[in-house]
């Protein structure tokens, strides 16, 4: 009886070995739930968090309405425009603004949802695909960039999306904090970020670089990664990388020269890297430059901030590409050089001064939700 007890015991713990933990920190072991469209697939729409006065004052909000009247204006003729209005009455006054621009609304609705910030490429939804192409929302942890600015509303934006369109939420808020503009994918199986907004005690406190692996191949369908080191401390987003590298397409990096890398404050072993960087087949990417500013960038309203402004920060839309413009001779040659990648699409420059007064550009502000 004994020995046949033994002999169940046994078989018992085999059967348990061979199940597989979903939580396993294996990256080579993770099987791929689902895989996000890249920014260039066809877009259903664009959303937009429109900026308020209920954290910074009036004066902040009259700054940036001009820039988000732009890009409304640009989107709305190649897509739905998914404006966040904190309540009612700033959803009319958005309204009236959009009127007195001439915008028709025929292609522009709105969600009422408090929020703290224009940021919605870092706390808004991110749209993926599972493996029958039934869109879903991921709803990362969002903290702030790492509890340095109001976050609490912005943090519900995902799920107020995800319950109000009807679209089924992947809760992740308890698995990683991941910002949208930290991270760019190729569309292709790579994943390229710096470690500094990710792998930062800010965000993901005791997170290794093989358990943030696993995560982001589960949830986003990448398998190929290029880590940065980036600079933690920096500025607010502790360098996300959509600032000075993005994947243009599948087989592009669009980025900047060395001597403008190093100005962004870029560590040199990060543009060896990026420039030595390869796609998950070994091969390496084109790459496509572009220039700073030439000049530091001045507000319209006089201010100079003291620094030069990044092109590398642009929107690619259905039918347009936003590219982020600073009143600065610059402007025209990146213009140009963006539209020899997408000759199908029309560059369109969005004033961003006073924006990128706060911290940002065109990218950080958009999040494409696609068909």
């Amino acid at each position: 009886m004994l020995k046949i007890t033994l002999i169940l015991m046994t078989l018992i713990t085999i059967s348990c070995s061979c199940q597989k933990d979903e939580n396993e920190t294996l990256p080579g072991d993770t099987v791929i739930l689902y895989t996000m469209p890249e920014e260039s697939e066809l877009h259903e729409g664009t959303w937009l968090q429109w900026p308020h006065q209920f954290q910074y004052g009036i004066t902040y909000r009259n700054r940036l309405d001009a820039t988000w009247t732009a890009m409304t204006k640009a989107l709305c003729t190649g897509e739905k425009v998914h404006i966040i209005a904190y309540n009612e009455s700033e959803k009319n006054r958005i309204i009236t603004l959009l009127n007195s621009a001439a915008i028709p609304l025929t292609n522009i609705d709105f969600k009422i949802y408090a929020t703290d910030d224009v940021w919605i490429r870092d706390n808004g939804p991110v749209y993926v695909k599972d493996s029958s192409g039934k869109l879903s929302i991921l709803d990362w942890g969002f903290n702030g960039w790492g509890n340095k600015a109001g976050y609490t509303d912005c943090d519900l934006v995902p799920g107020k999306i995800a319950s109000d369109e009807k679209i089924a939420k992947v809760d992740l808020n308890k698995n990683m904090i991941l910002e949208g503009g930290s991270f760019e994918i190729d569309g292709n199986g790579a994943f390229l970020a710096t470690k500094s907004a990710i792998l930062n005690v800010n965000r993901n406190p005791g997170m290794t670089q093989a358990e943030a692996e696993r995560i982001l191949k589960k949830y986003l369908g990448v398998t190929h990664f290029i880590w940065l080191d980036g600079v933690a401390g920096l500025e607010i987003t502790d360098m996300h990388i959509d600032g000075f590298a993005r994947f243009g397409n599948k087989n592009t990096l669009v980025t900047m020269e060395k001597a403008d890398l190093l100005n962004w404050d870029v560590p040199q072993k990060d543009i060896d890297k990026l420039y030595a960087s390869r796609n998950k087949n070994g091969n390496p990417y084109t790459f496509l430059k572009l220039p700073l500013t030439q000049n530091n960038v001045v507000t319209t309203y006089g201010t100079n901030l003291g620094y030069k402004g990044s092109y590398v920060n642009y929107y690619i839309a259905n039918t347009k590409i936003l590219v982020p413009n600073y009143n600065d001779p610059n402007d025209m040659v990146a213009n140009s050089i963006i539209q020899s990648l997408y000759p199908g699409k029309a560059v369109v420059g969005i004033d961003v001064r006073n924006l990128y007064a706060n911290g940002g550009m065109i990218h950080c502000v958009t999040q494409q939700q696609p068909q």
